[in-house]
């Protein structure tokens, strides 16, 4: 170990697990290996390319947690070791420009704020706070950093708040501004008070109105050197300024504003104002331009707008000689993003990615050595391409059957690291030549628990649907399979519906796997990763071709002589919730169900969801535009069809689909003797199955395996009836 991380480390460093040898009969993956597994994420290179930093996730079983520290590793190879306190919680690890320090963000006590540091150029002790150093930040070399920020509160505003006769009130609590009632009085009043349509969102639970003269605060453009001075404010706008980013040379600023740099609040009020609006296709689907791409000398001054480019943009990223910026560019909402090249002078961007490419660049790096470099999702798996911006082709320089993310170079841009799972391979880290040459594995957290549990894998298949379009799948095959026999099989439906499923390692179909049935799953029209039109081509089709999709998936796999079609399952959530309930509308074929974040009626849930917008754009305007598209597809107009068992699960604090809808389809199932059950999962949103608290995410895994396994399997029906 490195002298310098010995007093860094707490006297608690630890290796990571070696590779274990393979057991003689790996067993089934069962519910309280979940609490084993080890996530790795957000790899972040040293600027010499020698280490990179990382988040390990892991769950402590005990305390209903999960617990994130921040490791480091050397690219050469060897022992990962833990940077970071065991006692407190760390993630999302970023290096100073120089490599002298490893800041992290931690809610850890006795500082201000949440970035720490921790000295990587000598010996260093306990992590510490440097309030003049800047960090999380566009740097210039080692001179000085830029960013984006709103951490002033304005001097009159502050003063508003000493006059605020509410202002010790809860927030949502206190009178809205421009509110016309208010509280008799203030001290007894402990309810909520609400004036906006936006008053509550899945992450957040409930949220104070951003109406009040006191939040518009619009993000000012800093800039900091790396000397310990302190940082100094560039710009005072009205306007707030995005995706900041200064020039190698350490001449110029790039952002992303307001096309015409009006006030934040005269855009918001804008925006709000259309959203009351009748669904109109030629101004909600038109080429809009609401941001445009500025330049700002680094002393300050006018900005100066590069192009009046009609479309979104984002990522945007400098060319090595400061003389070109490209970026990611959508010119309208349902089209394929691209990405585009201007000139810092000025003049028309141009796309410089071939239209014969069908995916959809996701970030965009301009390397020192004059490539761009882009990862994209390659339907359900990854890629990381050069691209050629001269000839507009593209090269994939890593992929196969698996999903990357998180990629992070090398000052140089002659290494990247990056994240890597496969169906049976839980993540880990890696890192390649840039040109994707000698990959090699950096990690092993997850080898002893892969070398005791046999994760089932997935056979790839691909199908011609509905107009010729070529559909995406797999067929995961059961823990313990024989040739001869017959098994079950349960057909996942993924959410959104503009999501989708992929060659990565996933707990809830090797949950299943486990169990002894067939996992199939698939990517229908409507899923990401296949280009825009893919995408959204189910816009006001729900429950159309996308279903016709699925059901021949089925038909294929059931076909088979080892999957029996008399006893097959179907679950799925939220987009996959509501398809799951349509899907027992519309046929009987399913032995059993179960639908997790479910929606049954879309007038109910339009009022009751924090995400309006969503079926305003799929389903053509609110429910009062469109009423009959609303009610033709609420699973609950067709409900005295369902003959299905289902098993319900929903979260009590989910705003995205709320309780209400499962509440609905619960009475009219018991009403109609459908064997139906709801559980019901407290302190808990949208995000239960993927960030949940460990012991109910847990619970949901076993209840899944319960319901499928008493209705599908005999065995499971007589051990579910003999304990009961």
């Amino acid at each position: 170990m490195h002298t310098f991380a010995r007093a860094a480390l707490f006297a608690a460093v630890c290796a990571a697990p070696a590779v274990a040898q393979q057991s003689a009969t790996p067993r089934a993956f069962q519910l309280a290996d979940w609490y084993k597994l080890t996530t790795v994420s957000a790899p972040a290179m040293s600027p010499a390319g020698d280490r990179v930093a990382f988040t390990v996730t892991t769950a402590r079983e005990a305390e209903n947690k999960r617990h994130n520290e921040v490791w480091v590793v050397p690219t050469s190879g060897g022992e990962s070791q833990r940077y970071t306190s065991p006692s407190t919680e760390s993630s999302a690890p970023r290096w100073s420009p120089d490599g002298k320090y490893l800041f992290f963000t931690s809610s850890r006590a006795g500082g201000k704020g949440n970035t720490w540091a921790i000295r990587m150029d000598q010996p260093s002790g306990e992590a510490t706070q440097l309030e003049k150093y800047p960090s999380g930040s566009s740097p210039a070399d080692n001179r000085f950093a830029v960013w984006a920020d709103a951490d002033t509160v304005p001097a009159a505003d502050s003063a508003k708040m000493k006059d605020d006769l509410f202002a010790k009130m809860q927030p949502m609590a206190r009178p809205p501004y421009a509110a016309v009632t208010k509280p008799v009085n203030a001290a007894r009043f402990d309810g909520k008070h609400i004036t906006d349509m936006r008053f509550k969102s899945n992450d957040r639970g409930y949220v104070p109105s951003p109406k009040e003269a006191r939040v518009w605060r619009p993000s000012q453009l800093w800039m900091q050197k790396f000397d310990g001075s302190d940082k100094v404010q560039l710009t005072r706008t009205a306007y707030s300024h995005r995706g900041a980013s200064v020039s190698p040379d350490g001449r110029w600023i790039a952002f992303l504003a307001d096309v015409e740099l009006r006030p934040d609040s005269v855009v918001e009020r804008e925006r709000d104002s259309l959203s009351y609006l009748p669904y109109d296709a030629k101004r909600d689907e038109a080429t809009r331009n609401e941001a445009d791409l500025f330049v700002v000398s680094v002393d300050g001054g006018t900005p100066r707008r590069i192009a009046r480019w009609m479309g979104a943009e984002s990522d945007l990223t400098w060319s090595p000689d400061s003389k070109r910026i490209a970026f990611i560019g959508r010119e309208t909402r349902v089209a394929s993003a691209r990405i585009y090249l201007v000139d810092v002078t000025g003049g028309t961007p141009s796309n410089v990615l071939a239209s014969s490419f069908k995916y959809e660049p996701s970030a965009v790096e301009w390397l020192s050595d004059g490539n761009l470099q882009f990862n994209a999702d390659v339907g359900g798996s990854s890629g990381l391409f050069r691209l050629n911006t001269d000839t507009r082709q593209s090269t994939q320089l890593l992929g196969g059957r698996r999903k990357m993310n998180g990629f992070s170079y090398d000052a140089a841009g002659k290494r990247v690291a990056f994240i890597s799972t496969s169906m049976t391979k839980p993540t880990e880290l890696f890192i390649a030549d840039a040109d994707g040459k000698n990959e090699r594995r950096l990690t092993s957290f997850n080898d002893k628990l892969a070398s005791e549990v046999a994760f089932s894998d997935a056979e790839r298949i691909t199908y011609k649907s509905v107009g010729g379009l070529e559909i995406e799948g797999w067929l995961m095959k059961p823990y313990g399979y024989q040739a001869g026999k017959k098994y079950p099989m349960v057909l996942y439906i993924h959410g959104g519906p503009h999501s989708q499923y992929g060659e990565g390692w996933f707990d809830e179909t090797q949950n299943l796997a486990a169990q002894g049935m067939y996992v199939l799953f698939t990517n229908p029209r409507g899923s990401s990763g296949y280009g825009a039109d893919f995408t959204f081509s189910t816009r006001g089709r729900w429950g159309a071709e996308d279903y016709q999709e699925l059901m021949k998936a089925v038909d294929l796999v059931a076909v088979r002589p080892d999957v029996d079609s008399t006893r097959m399952g179907v679950t799925g959530g939220s987009y996959g919730g509501f398809m799951t309930a349509w899907i027992t509308t519309k046929t009987n074929r399913f032995k059993a169900a179960q639908t997790d974040r479910m929606i049954s009626d879309w007038t109910y849930w339009y009022g009751a969801s924090d995400a309006q917008g969503l079926t305003e754009f799929e389903f053509y305007g609110k429910p009062w535009d469109n009423f009959r598209m609303y009610d033709d597809l609420s699973p609950i107009r067709h409900v005295t069809k369902v003959r299905t068992p289902t098993l319900m699960v929903q979260s009590e604090d989910d705003f995205r689909t709320p309780m209400g809808n499962a509440e609905l389809w619960f009475i009219a199932l018991k009403k109609q003797n459908v064997p139906v059950e709801l559980v019901r999962y407290p302190r808990s949103t949208h995000e239960l199955s993927r960030s949940g608290e460990p012991w109910l995410l847990v619970d949901r895994l076993g209840r899944l395996r319960q319901w499928f396994s008493f209705w599908l399997q005999d065995e499971g029906r007589r051990n579910t009836t003999a304990s009961r």
